[in-house]
């Protein structure tokens, strides 16, 4: 759960709600450790990218490199009309990687990029736990 997580919050293309999902269905009675171990490995993820931003203009020219500039310059202007704030939307499909990659861009503070990311990856985790076991408990009441 924690690697599936920590990778689907990088720049590489992977699903961790699935995996909880899965999980939640296998043993529900372990929502909470597998929100905790979700949420832990998905802000490691946000974290590799604060610090793949910082970082990056030593490496934004070489071909692998997976964000383009557009992305990046989009994903810039949308930090800093909203700021440190708009890292609520970290947990975000297509936007919320390259907003963490911009914090370390822009040198957001680590403690504080932290603090932001893992109120808003915990947010979706809980959230998609609660639904799920709500759906199971109503299938199951229903059989």
């Amino acid at each position: 759960m924690a690697l599936s997580a920590c990778i689907a919050a990088t720049l590489l293309p992977m699903q961790s709600e699935t995996a909880l999902v899965a999980f939640l269905t296998l043993k529900p009675s372990a929502v909470y450790s597998l929100v905790a171990v979700a949420t832990f490995g998905n802000v490691l993820g946000s974290q590799i990218n604060w610090w793949l931003g910082g970082q990056l203009q030593r490496w934004q020219n070489r071909r692998w490199f997976p964000v383009t500039p557009s992305q990046l310059k989009r994903a810039q202007n949308w930090y800093q009309r909203y700021g440190r704030w708009s890292l609520l939307l970290s947990w975000m499909p297509v936007v919320g990687d390259p907003l963490t990659l911009v914090a370390g861009v822009l040198r957001e503070p680590f403690w504080r990029f932290t603090l932001i990311v893992s109120l808003a990856k915990f947010g979706r985790y809980a959230v998609l736990a609660y639904v799920t076991l709500y759906i199971l408990k109503e299938v199951g009441s229903s059989t």
